[in-house]
């Protein structure tokens, strides 16, 4: 009776610390979405409110009369679709060999990709910017492309081969056994088992690219903006246009949270992937 009265004080304390940390990550999203519905003068307010005295939809309205935004929601989404397909390309089959044919060389390609990712994305924009200007591909899709894969490929390729190595190696044994070359196997049996780690990659990838802020501002100026520069540019006589801001993020957040909803079940089940092995 007592160990069941600490394991339901256990559980509601980490029910509560749970709780705790999704509405940590909650009230930024709809304070947001809280200025985003208030009128001009409430998004002004010193002190700030936090609810609107006045719903209104006039920031929306003034987003989507924006001429130039659905182009650059547009380029988003297309940079960010090649970004992920390209990564996941270059990605899956590079983390496979390096888990599964572990030599000295494939250990130490992984942790070159670790190290890639501590570098600080601002040391790489000059480099970038000359690299790009020598090809021809400022201020163009495929160079923000190219830009945001370099940086979202080491992110896929960690992530790829952590789900590799819960992976048994007797799969592809079986599927050798049974007449399937090595690329037969990978095709016809590793990938459709590693569906839900590919989800999940997947969706770090498309995130990483759909948020990206920094190479999008350097390395384009009008054809190629995407949509984070274009919300960033919202501007008033009084300063910034925070109304209008904030309903443009709004929207530019739905995607992210539509595409999670419907990859949930292959998120789940890529983060418990590997957790029990017999």
């Amino acid at each position: 009776m007592i160990e069941r009265k600490k394991s339901d004080v256990g559980r509601t304390v980490i029910n509560v610390f749970a709780l705790l940390l999704v509405l940590s990550y909650a009230v930024p999203y709809v304070y947001l979405l809280m200025t985003a519905l208030k009128p001009a003068a409430d998004v002004q307010q010193i002190p700030p409110s936090f609810f609107p005295n006045r719903i209104t939809l006039e920031n929306f309205r003034t987003v989507l009369a924006t001429p130039s935004l659905p182009a650059a929601f547009a380029n988003s989404l297309m940079v960010a679709v090649l970004t992920t397909v390209l990564s996941l390309v270059l990605a899956v089959p590079a983390a496979y060999v390096a888990t599964q044919y572990r030599r000295s060389f494939t250990t130490f390609f992984l942790l070159f990709a670790l190290v890639t990712r501590m570098v600080p994305a601002v040391s790489l924009g000059v480099p970038l910017f000359t690299l790009l200007k020598s090809m021809g591909l400022l201020d163009t899709t495929l160079g923000l492309v190219l830009a945001h894969t370099s940086t979202a490929v080491p992110l896929a390729l960690l992530l790829m081969s952590a789900f590799f190595e819960g992976l048994p190696k007797e799969l592809e044994e079986a599927a050798r056994m049974d007449g399937c070359t090595r690329f037969q196997a990978f095709v016809k049996i590793i990938l459709p088992v590693m569906r839900s780690g590919i989800a999940v990659t997947a969706l770090f990838s498309f995130i990483a690219s759909w948020n990206e802020f920094l190479y999008a501002l350097l390395l384009t100026s009008e054809k190629g903006k995407t949509a984070p520069i274009v919300i960033a540019e919202y501007n008033s006589v009084y300063g910034l246009a925070w109304g209008p801001m904030t309903a443009a993020a709004v929207l530019y957040s739905l995607p992210v949270i539509l595409i999670t909803l419907i990859l949930q079940k292959q998120i789940i089940g890529g983060l418990t992937f590997g957790a029990v092995k017999g």
